[in-house]
């Protein structure tokens, strides 16, 4: 039987580095080709530094790579991705490497809560109920922090009305941004906004990472993070890595919505990352010109799933205009004394008064 490649994945993901991972889950194997019994890759370490010591570790490889059926030869070249890094120089801010090997979850220092804000899927409104969420508990007086960690679709700078480069005085730290009473954080702030980023599982863990440790958050009640939709690497890495406090699910009430919302919640409750309540978003529409009431993504479902699963029920928030345009142009309308910004002031007042914000 002729081998695979993903027989030889399975086999290098069990050989153990010396400072944590595999091979494969470091995202460190390069040039794979299978010709016959003939197998043939390279291992590519950070540094050159990190190659002197890998010989043990490149023979290993050939040797479990030998072991499989059908592979009669192996080549295994060991090499270093770029230069040695100079001692004396700071390391470089780059946001999206690798992720650092880290002990189980790690607090962010000086945050007192981390609230993971997620949903099933896209386009529920997940980014605007952060941003305003985030202003909403800044103006009853917390000291908040927004972490945008949709790393392919960042909208946060947009709503928040940021888009400076964060400073580093050192190399190592990063100086996040500040809006509407707000300590925000985002790859987009980082990246070139016309640029889609094109990254493999390992960076977008490493940029999270790089995002929660390095960025000087200060002292903090609570860090909103704002997650991408589904149930990707990026949750998984928040929900391992760090000490959360907790998640907030937002939905649409319609079923489609509700199925995706579902394994939101799944997630989080496999990942034992308490669930702390539900929103429902667009749960209603109010004609500006005649006053009439319209359910156009259905209404109260959300609630009626939150009484099954046993969670608490946050609230609903109306599909509206005004809070559209206010987050185009970086003013949540949290920010504001509209109806929609008392709708998000009792959202928050009741985060505070459970304990949660």
């Amino acid at each position: 039987m002729a081998v695979t490649p993903k027989d030889i994945h399975m086999a290098l993901a069990r050989i153990t580095l010396p400072d944590g991972g595999d091979l494969v889950s470091r995202d460190m194997l390069r040039a794979l080709t299978v010709d016959g019994s003939a197998v043939q890759f390279v291992i590519e370490a950070p540094t050159p530094e990190d190659a002197q010591r890998m010989e043990p570790v490149r023979a290993a490889a050939e040797t479990a790579v030998a072991a499989l059926d059908g592979v009669e030869t192996v080549s295994v070249i060991l090499t270093a991705h770029g230069p040695a890094a100079k001692p004396a120089a700071p390391p470089s801010l780059k946001i999206g490497g690798h992720p650092k090997p880290q002990d189980g979850p790690e607090r962010v220092a000086g945050v007192d809560r981390i609230i993971a804000i997620g949903s099933g899927k896209g386009g529920v409104g997940k980014s605007t109920v952060s941003s305003n969420l985030a202003v909403a508990l800044a103006r009853q007086g917390r000291r908040v922090g927004l972490l945008d960690a949709d790393i392919y679709g960042p909208s946060q700078p947009r709503m928040m009305g940021v888009n400076k480069r964060p400073a580093s005085p050192d190399g190592k730290t990063i100086i996040p941004l500040h809006a509407h009473g707000v300590t925000m954080m985002s790859i987009g702030l980082m990246v070139d906004p016309a640029k889609a980023v094109v990254w493999r599982g390992p960076m977008l863990m490493g940029a999270l990472q790089q995002m929660l440790t390095q960025v000087e958050w200060g002292e903090l009640d609570v860090l909103l993070v704002d997650l991408p939709p589904g149930t990707g690497d990026v949750q998984l890495t928040l929900c391992q890595k760090t000490h959360l406090s907790g998640a907030i699910v937002v939905s649409t009430p319609q079923d489609v919505a509700l199925l995706d919302a579902r394994k939101a919640l799944d997630m989080f409750n496999t990942l034992k990352t308490p669930v702390l309540g539900l929103i429902e978003n667009m749960s209603t529409y109010i004609c500006p010109n005649c006053g009439h009431e319209a359910h156009l993504f259905g209404h109260g479902g959300v609630a009626r799933e939150a009484e099954a699963i046993g969670v608490p029920f946050l609230g609903s928030l109306p599909i509206d205009l005004d809070t559209r345009l206010a987050g185009d142009a970086g003013t949540p309308i949290a920010a504001g004394d509209s109806a929609m910004a008392q709708a998000y002031a009792t959202l928050a007042k009741r985060l505070v008064d459970g304990g949660m914000g």
